[in-house]
């Protein structure tokens, strides 16, 4: 039986590898759906400390990855299927039909952005299409660009990104906003945010540089199609924690996120780190942050059980 077996490699769970492997514990890492997380599909990260001159998302967890396994932590290719957590003997059941069982687990299994699923739109992920203002709006200064939705999110991220452009377009298939009134105000009062009610995207363009060029839109009520020119597309229509084996184990929020405290699940000996419990931040350095946080929580566990 492992000591400590961690599930996913984005920045949460390889910094509680690089941990739990410089505490000697070896954990045993499980590569999940998407080895590296979502990093692997961004091009330049410029807010990761350390990285004066930004670096390449699957550099920098290359190098996470290659650095805690410099002090012992082996890696495991697969996908989770079932849990069934029992104290001291928490077994993992994996995709082709393995069952890997471990005193202590940290869940770093992450979230997804949700995107319209276009063809176009999934291969320019990366490449003008994100889900992160915070991240990737410095990239588009002074350049026109799009965000759809229209909650709280979109709002945020359209206001967030008035900082750099003052040419946005808000995207919403409805004729109202489904924002709070207040942030729902702010948007709507903002010179830099022009909003196109009722349209939804039929088609994200790159006229073969590989890269955003605009978009083609539809308007739902009259059937009306345009085309603007965009450099970037920004999707905030919600994220969804990747919790499905982990349902009716772990106490979790009405959206699907682990709750935890201090990264301690409601199960003994298992934790959360990193997207998977966070709604709010979904940073790199942050679920990084957490990754420490349960490593050193999971490291305390097994020392107070002699192990």
């Amino acid at each position: 039986m492992e000591r400590v077996i961690i599930l996913g490699t984005g920045p949460a769970g390889l910094t509680a590898a690089l941990y739990t492997a410089r505490a000697n514990l070896e954990p045993l890492v499980i590569e999940g759906l998407e080895p590296g997380g979502q990093l692997t599909t961004t091009t330049e990260v410029e807010n990761y400390p350390g990285f004066v001159e930004g670096i390449m998302g699957p550099d920098l967890m290359d190098i996470m990855r290659r650095q805690a396994e410099r002090f012992g932590a082996r890696y495991k290719a697969g996908l989770v299927e079932s849990v069934d957590f029992e104290p001291g003997a928490h077994k993992i059941h994996l995709d082709g039909g393995d069952t890997v069982e471990a005193a202590t687990v940290i869940i770093s299994t992450g979230a997804r952005a949700k995107y319209l699923g276009l063809e176009s739109e999934q291969k320019l992920i990366g490449r003008g299409v994100t889900s992160c203002a915070t991240c990737d709006g410095a990239f588009y200064r002074n350049m026109p660009i799009a965000v759809v939705g229209g909650g709280d999110s979109a709002m945020e991220e359209a206001l967030f990104l008035t900082r750099f452009t003052s040419d946005i377009t808000l995207i919403h298939r409805r004729d109202e906003l489904r924002a709070s009134k207040i942030m729902a105000d702010r948007v709507l009062n903002n010179d830099k945010i022009n909003i196109r009610w009722d349209t939804v995207v039929e088609e994200v363009l790159d006229v073969e540089k590989n890269e955003v060029t605009g978009l083609k839109l539809k308007n739902v009520k009259t059937g009306e199609q345009s085309e603007i020119e965009i450099k970037g597309l920004f999707m905030a229509i919600g994220h969804e924690p990747n919790t499905k084996p982990f349902q009716g184990k772990l106490d979790m929020d009405e959206v699907g996120y682990i709750q935890a405290n201090n990264t301690r699940t409601n199960v003994e000996g298992v934790f959360a780190a990193g997207d998977v419990q966070d709604s709010v931040y979904r940073q790199a350095i942050t679920a990084a942050g957490t990754g420490c946080m349960a490593a050193l929580e999971a490291e305390r566990y097994l020392e107070s059980k002699g192990q």
